[in-house]
């Protein structure tokens, strides 16, 4: 991007920073496929500790680790509970069916859903029907916005699904900004699922990287299919190196992120007829004139303010670590224009 571009489409377009890639210059390595990078060791039982889980395997993306999950605790023809807009529906390319063979059920509207909507989607142990086998929760959720997930609901979940015999998994991608959020830790968080994925190259800024935790066993199952997938790295500890980078510098700040994305809302909805939902977390969905999200995309980026259309008369917008005060401000003139403007 040019120089001076403000860059609200994701938080996945940070870069690492001097530092964190002379951490990753530094970093120990050794051969990954036969168990001997001490970086990639290390950052896997920092994430035991950090999540209170029995085993930790470092992927490629948050897009496998859930997919690894899947095929760890599914069958072929199996069906799993989702909310609204899972990721693993919207943003996957369609790996579940093809991968572990198996259809979603969804459960609520935007996203949440509670133990009773849950109970609703899950079919009768009838051969005719497909076998529920998993509960997958989103946390924060990507197309509500970047809600957290009432943690009162997901233990109630959980509670479900064990009368049930469900393995419940968490897409945790942005869980750190949960646990920032609500102020429960990532073990208190993940307490309930007996697997998560959860992504460096977000929030933490890595530029690669997201951690599958469950226990050994399914663990074991996901070691094996990640080899399948292509995923047996070899000398992976420059990328774990970030990873440990960003837990040890970039994860207090996150809280930055959650109240510059507030103030820039609050901003917003000073607009005439704009009314911006205060944000839980880091994004911002802002409302457009009927049908003119484009328009106001093209408007924003003529003034070098990048962000992405959400649908036809929202924009999203999310704030993160290469994102400052200044930017934010500079942000809120652009979009006020972009808003109010007709297409």
């Amino acid at each position: 991007m040019g120089e001076g571009v403000i860059d609200l489409r994701s938080d996945t377009v940070t870069r690492p920073s001097r530092e964190m890639r002379e951490a990753m210059a530094r970093a120990d390595v050794g051969d990954d496929v036969y168990g001997e990078d001490p970086t990639a060791r290390a950052l896997e039982e920092r994430m035991i500790s950090l999540t209170g889980k029995e085993a930790a395997l470092f992927v490629p993306s948050g897009t496998m680790g859930n997919q690894l999950a899947l095929l760890a605790s599914t069958r072929r023809g199996d069906e799993i509970v989702i909310g609204e807009g899972a990721h693993m529906s919207f943003y996957e390319s369609g790996a579940a069916p093809a991968l572990s063979g198996v259809q979603f059920a969804v459960a609520g509207q935007g996203g949440l859903f509670d133990a009773a909507a849950c109970a609703g989607a899950i079919k009768p142990d009838a051969y005719y029907h497909p076998r529920t086998s998993l509960v997958a929760i989103e946390n924060t959720h990507n197309r509500a916005g970047g809600r957290v997930f009432p943690q009162a609901d997901v233990l109630a979940i959980a509670e479900l699904a064990r009368a049930r015999g469900l393995a419940l998994h968490c897409d945790g991608a942005r869980a750190w900004n949960a646990s920032v959020r609500t102020g429960l830790s990532m073990r208190e968080l993940l307490a309930p699922f007996d697997t998560a994925s959860v992504c460096f190259s977000k929030g933490l800024g890595a530029p690669v990287g997201s951690m599958l935790v469950g226990d050994r066993d399914r663990l074991r199952i996901s070691h094996r299919h990640r080899k399948m997938l292509g995923a047996g790295m070899r000398q992976v500890g420059v990328l774990a190196a970030a990873a440990l980078f960003a837990l040890d510098h970039n994860l207090p700040r996150l809280a930055e992120d959650h109240a510059r994305a507030r103030r820039l809302a609050a901003r917003l909805s000073t607009l005439p007829g704009v009314d911006v939902p205060t944000p839980e977390t880091n994004r911002v969905m802002a409302p457009t004139r009927p049908g003119e999200a484009d328009c106001a995309v093209a408007a924003a980026r003529a003034e070098g303010v990048l962000v992405s259309a959400f649908s036809p008369s929202t924009i999203r917008l999310v704030v993160h670590l290469d994102i400052d005060d200044d930017a934010v401000e500079r942000a809120a003139v652009v979009l006020s224009r972009a808003l109010t403007t007709p297409g």
